[in-house]
């Protein structure tokens, strides 16, 4: 399921700039807690991933989460990220059965790979990444958000 939105903001990423891309998806999300990560297999889901943690000052090793469905990471701050990988799961009963509504509403940061697998589970507010390769060492990486701006104003 692709949010309402179009392509909001393009970066164009390659194993060269990383931080830097990871900068601009930072930027472009604000104060938005969950983040969606949408792209085929080896397209760099855990990779960028990996360099946002980076660059928020995760201290934790960060990881594919495929088998466990989510890790929790720590920053020096005492900052919570959660990060699901749902490639794995059979159903959306089974994200719902680890509580990922409490994660996604818990005002922690959460990066989901393979959102498409559990759209009945999204927020009211998210981030939708798509990571999509371009060469080897390339990344067409398209931002958009789905902001909740009833509850925002109030």
């Amino acid at each position: 399921m692709q949010p309402e939105t179009t392509c909001q903001l393009e970066i164009i990423s390659s194993s060269d700039n990383l931080s830097e891309a990871a900068r601009k998806v930072i930027e472009f999300s604000a104060d938005i807690k969950v983040w969606l990560f949408e792209g085929q297999m080896g397209a760099g889901k855990t990779t960028l991933i990996k360099s946002i943690c980076e660059v928020l000052g995760v201290k934790d090793n960060v990881s594919s989460p495929t088998f466990s469905l989510v890790n929790e990471y720590h920053t020096a701050k005492n900052e919570i990220f959660y990060h699901f990988d749902f490639y794995r799961i059979k159903s959306e009963e089974e994200a719902s059965d680890i509580g990922v509504d409490e994660y996604f509403y818990s005002d922690e940061y959460c990066f989901v790979e393979w959102p498409s697998l559990i759209t009945s589970l999204w927020p009211d507010e998210y981030v939708y990444i798509t990571i999509e390769i371009i060469s080897e060492k390339e990344r067409k990486i398209c931002l958009s958000k789905k902001t909740d701006l009833i509850n925002r104003v109030q």
